[in-house]
């Protein structure tokens, strides 16, 4: 809770560049970047300060797309997400008042066109994603847009575990979702730590 607090605080306290504050919460899959983007959010607009979500899952890649490519197995590492697509959202957000942006839907595993709407009224947009802060062409461009960023550091260790029993939850066996976590997602989380850009607050 202290934790909270105090990243709310900072967050108030942080000018925006452009109409909105643009906050990036980066980490690694299963890093709990989810978790705390809606703590700050609803701390956030209970102080005052309208502010909510914008995942970055809004942009892989579509399936068919990636099957195309041989890229379906490692969906969720950089080269499966429109990043150019992304980097034009983010350059939205700063300056337009209503700005629609892809959501996707984890069950079904597809992205949704203009699933989610940012207005004129979000003082505060809280990004979440895995390469927010990506030192790579095209990722690497969006560190210009924030206004402050924040990365989640969790061990490997836990990543895996946590993965482990996400991939449970949706059905896999034990070695189904150990397979999955280290075949992809655990991949992904070290590419990240192994080209990082830094970051204004480190959790």
């Amino acid at each position: 809770m202290t934790q909270l607090i105090s990243l709310t605080t900072r967050i108030l306290d942080t000018p925006r560049q452009g109409q909105r504050r643009l906050i990036a919460l980066a980490g690694a899959p299963a890093s709990g970047k989810s978790t705390l983007a809606d703590q700050l959010a609803k701390a956030i607009s209970d102080a005052g300060c309208t502010s909510q979500v914008v995942p970055m899952d809004g942009f892989h890649l579509h399936n068919p797309i990636l099957t195309a490519r041989n890229l379906l197995p490692r969906k969720g590492a950089p080269e499966t997400f429109d990043a150019i697509g992304f980097r034009h959202l983010i350059a939205r957000l700063r300056s337009e008042d209503e700005v629609f942006y892809p959501t996707f839907d984890r069950a079904r595993d597809i992205a949704i066109a203009a699933g989610g709407v940012v207005n004129g009224s979000c003082d505060t947009v809280i990004i979440e994603g895995n390469y927010l802060l990506y030192d790579a062409p095209v990722w690497r461009d969006l560190a210009n847009f924030w206004d402050l960023s924040i990365r989640l550091e969790t061990p490997i260790a836990m990543l895996k575990t946590r993965l482990v029993d996400r991939w449970r939850a949706h059905g896999l066996t034990q070695e189904q979702a150990i397979n999955r976590a280290e075949s992809n997602d655990l991949p992904n989380a070290r590419l990240v730590l192994a080209a990082a850009l830094p970051a204004d607050v480190n959790i």
